[in-house]
């Protein structure tokens, strides 16, 4: 065999890799991006934890094809980047939240699907993954749901303890 086959066989094991260790994959059109927008969205991936690759269409799809997923086929087609992530939520709220911010990347960087869990998730669903806060947030929340009642018989005894004297 050919080393350039070989080299192909390898990069097809990596990806193959990434995909089982993330929890999610976001595919996205990245058109036009410059330089400067990448290294940010790169940056912003990182702080993250995710990661975020280019690699090419057919060999992803080999990858994807080896998992006997078969989905993403009309997905893997022009430039398309790949974010491997360790959520499910992070990737899509992280395009939105550059889309955001920066109105410029709104043509350029479009989530096309995603991969979570197990299934495919069209745009529309990475639109609805990337409204949903962060696992921290969504804690916090619950933290703060069961302190309430807590703190509020607090309050209350205080005030009745307050009176008597």
């Amino acid at each position: 065999m050919s080393a350039n086959f070989e080299a192909k066989k390898a990069v097809v094991e990596e990806i193959k890799a990434k995909i089982g260790e993330s929890k999610s994959v976001v595919l996205a059109t990245y058109d036009r991006l410059t330089v400067a927008e990448v290294t940010a969205l790169r940056g912003k991936f990182r702080d993250a934890s995710c990661e975020y690759k280019v690699y090419k269409n057919t060999l992803v799809r080999k990858a994807f094809e080896e998992l006997g997923v078969t989905a993403f086929d009309a997905d893997l087609n022009g430039a398309t980047a790949f974010v491997f992530c360790p959520d499910e939520t992070s990737g899509c709220a992280i395009i939105a939240k550059a889309v955001k911010d920066t109105p410029a990347l709104a043509d350029k960087l479009v989530p096309k699907s995603a991969y979570v869990g197990g299934a495919y998730v069209d745009t529309e669903g990475v639109k609805k993954l990337a409204a949903i806060p962060s696992r921290e947030v969504l804690l916090a929340k619950m933290v703060g749901c069961l302190q309430a009642p807590i703190a509020n018989l607090a309050y209350v005894m205080n005030a009745i303890a307050g009176q008597k004297s």
